[in-house]
């Protein structure tokens, strides 16, 4: 049988996505890389935002008729309704299924129509199963599923659950495997990295010392972490990042620069608490790349709620900000406060004004790399044909253009930022 598998969303589900190709392809499938060569297609979706979830379901309603569907991750235990209402699949696993794939498959390709969700939410798949990466040189690894949250706006926790870590051994163990493999750059990830070992008495900090006292060169990239969660472990995790194997890269989501909207949204900390990490973070490692999140149109934020994330924005001048408009999930707590919902038009408003203001303080934090001279990591072929794209200590995306016909994928690199642009810097290899 010939599978074609795609997979949407965060980085946990590409790494999800991984392990059904490997586990698949180890079972014997052939994995192909266009629908027309498949006889089974496998979309592993995500479902986090009502219009991630509508493009989903768009593109499974066009998978050709005589193709044999299946529709693996988070969207089936998110919106199993509407899925069995508008989509003409074959089968249904949840996310992080692992090996069960491969028994969904078998059972799909005897003409059985299958929904195999037991005990979804809870799955903890080994972290030695066979995989094939999506990047030769980047593994991304799930340190643990599940959160400890319980925010007002998120569905995603009817699909991934509570938290399960794996241990510092299991991970170390799968960094050691994949370093073997040519892997240069590892991805730490989870639906919250700082929640980490909270349910086996340990934390992000200590798995982090661990995975630098693995003697090969390597660099990690540190996946979310809560403010408040983040906050409780600081100074450990200060003293983790000082070491160079780590980026200096924080991924850290605020959402809202009013502490009553954050309350509404329940969420754990305040923004002082936010800036506080923000500020630990900038005093030990001043170029720092931050990246935060906010969601426009929160039930109940009024006029000057808004203001005041426009504010902060301006304050703290982050990186990198993903701006979301507010959108009510399927049985979140959210969803139930319609008498407060901001209008649609509003929204949209508001997420217009803050995307502006975003390009604006990106462009200009970039423009301080101008001239600097360092150490890149090549992870990327760039978009533009016969380019690259690189990585130096902040992960800030370097754009290499002209760089010669040989593949440098892997390749550690020298190079000079002659150009920068909102979302990235653009330079040249200094030989």
């Amino acid at each position: 049988m010939q599978v074609f598998i795609k997979s949407f969303g965060c980085s946990t589900n590409l790494a999800d996505g991984e392990v059904l190709a490997g586990c698949l392809a180890e079972a014997g499938y052939n994995l192909v890389n266009t629908i027309e060569a498949a006889d089974i297609i496998i979309y592993n979706t995500c479902a986090v935002k009502g219009p991630t979830e509508n493009r989903i379901i768009t593109i499974l309603k066009r998978v050709p008729a005589d193709k044999k569907l299946i529709v693996a991750g988070c969207l089936p235990l998110i919106n199993l309704q509407r899925l069995c209402k508008e989509v003409d699949f074959n089968g249904i696993v949840g996310p992080s299924a692992g090996s069960k794939i491969v028994h969904v498959a078998k059972r799909v390709s005897k003409d059985e129509t299958v929904i195999a969700l037991e005990e979804a939410e809870n799955a903890k798949p080994s972290l030695k199963l066979p995989r094939i990466q999506l990047n030769p040189v980047i593994g991304i690894i799930p340190i643990n599923y599940g959160c400890l949250g319980s925010c007002a706006y998120c569905c995603v926790v009817f699909a991934r659950g509570r938290l399960r870590s794996y241990s510092i051994q299991e991970i170390v163990e799968r960094v050691k495997t994949d370093l073997a493999f040519g892997v240069r750059e590892i991805w730490i990830t989870s639906q919250d990295t700082a929640c980490y070992g909270r349910d086996m008495g340990t934390n992000l900090a200590s798995l982090l010392k661990a995975l630098c006292s693995i003697r090969k060169d390597f660099k990690i990239r540190v996946g979310m972490m809560t403010p408040n969660l983040a906050k409780n472990i600081i100074d450990d995790l200060i003293q983790a990042f000082q070491s160079e194997k780590i980026f200096k890269f924080i991924h850290l989501p605020v959402q809202s620069g009013d502490d009553e909207v954050l309350k509404r949204m329940r969420r754990f900390y305040s923004t002082d608490d936010f800036k506080n990490v923000v500020k630990a973070f900038r005093a030990s490692f001043p170029d720092v790349t931050l990246a935060t999140d906010i969601i426009c149109g929160f039930p109940g934020e009024t006029e000057e709620a808004f203001k005041k994330t426009l504010r902060l924005i301006q304050e703290i001048k982050p990186d990198i900000v993903n701006v979301s408009k507010f959108f009510a999930r399927p049985k979140t707590i959210a969803a139930e406060m319609q008498k407060d919902f901001v209008t649609s038009q509003e929204i949209k408003r508001r997420s217009r004004l803050a995307a502006e203001l975003v390009r604006k303080v990106a462009s200009e934090r970039n423009q301080r790399w101008i001239g600097w001279t360092g150490e890149v990591f090549v992870d990327e072929v760039g978009k533009i044909p016969g380019s690259w794209i690189a990585r130096n200590f902040t992960y800030k995306p370097v754009v290499l253009k002209n760089a010669g016909s040989g593949s440098l994928i892997g390749k550690t690199l020298c190079a000079k930022i002659v150009t920068a642009y909102g979302t990235y810097l653009e330079g040249e290899i200094v030989e």
